[in-house]
């Protein structure tokens, strides 16, 4: 599961441009995780959790500083999230998340986007019954019994869990990634999450190959120049 979902994901070149989309994600996530929950990570699980994140990133403090200070003065954007869906070049099946002030704005981005590269952006629906919406957890480990039993001590619902060349990986529903991230830490206080996020996993996988392949790169490219973009989730497997 660990391995299949890291060949998957898309990772951004390490550039200036490229670090700089990051600090904007995680200021715009920050700044609305304070003013919906509170400007204290203490009593935030949520902005605690984006904090955590955010640092292993390696985010300089000062962005995240600035995105709640700003929430503490309440007035400011209002970013909402909006999930977009469809399919890429290849035919493989694409979501994206994004976290906008503009919602006419990004939809139009996004579908001149897709218009470009010979792609089709789907309606609502249309895509995402065939992701499934998990929390991840990925951390160093030999023995998935014994954070099984953890687990179902603190009343979790795992959907999986897997243990391969020394990573476990937890899946869970959503609503228990605190729980979860609880149970693991009282289980071993100092673990270290490789991964801890909120996603979406692909049920199946579909290959890309050939000239398709430097298609999708593009589509992928353009689609993470877009300020809006937060998150890019797709099937596509690289032959």
């Amino acid at each position: 599961m660990g391995r299949a979902f890291q060949n998957r994901k898309v990772s951004m070149a390490k550039t200036a441009a490229a670090k700089t989309k990051v600090y904007s994600r995680y200021g715009r996530e920050v700044y609305m995780a304070a003013k919906n929950g509170g400007t204290d990570p203490s009593a935030n699980l949520t902005l605690r959790s984006l904090i955590d994140r955010a640092k292993k990133d390696q985010v300089p403090s000062h962005v995240l500083e600035k995105a709640i200070e700003k929430a503490k003065g309440g007035a400011g954007e209002d970013f909402q999230p909006s999930l977009y869906e469809g399919i890429g070049p290849g035919g493989c099946l694409v979501l994206i998340s994004a976290l906008t002030d503009n919602a006419n704005r990004t939809f139009g981005d996004i579908r001149g986007i897709f218009t470009k590269c010979k792609a089709k952006l789907g309606s609502q629906g249309s895509v995402s019954y065939l992701f499934d919406h998990r929390a991840m957890f990925v951390f160093a480990g030999e023995d998935e019994e014994v954070a099984l039993e953890a687990l179902m001590l603190a009343d979790v619902d795992v959907s999986d869990i897997d243990c391969e060349d020394g990573m476990i990986t937890v899946l869970v529903p959503p609503t228990e990634y605190f729980k979860t991230k609880t149970a693991l830490i009282e289980m071993n206080a100092g673990i270290d999450f490789e991964v801890e996020e909120i996603t979406y996993l692909p049920q199946t996988d579909h290959p890309i190959e050939g000239d398709d392949i430097a298609s999708f790169e593009r589509f992928v490219g353009l689609l993470n120049d877009l300020e809006d973009v937060a998150q890019i989730y797709h099937n596509g497997m690289f032959e």
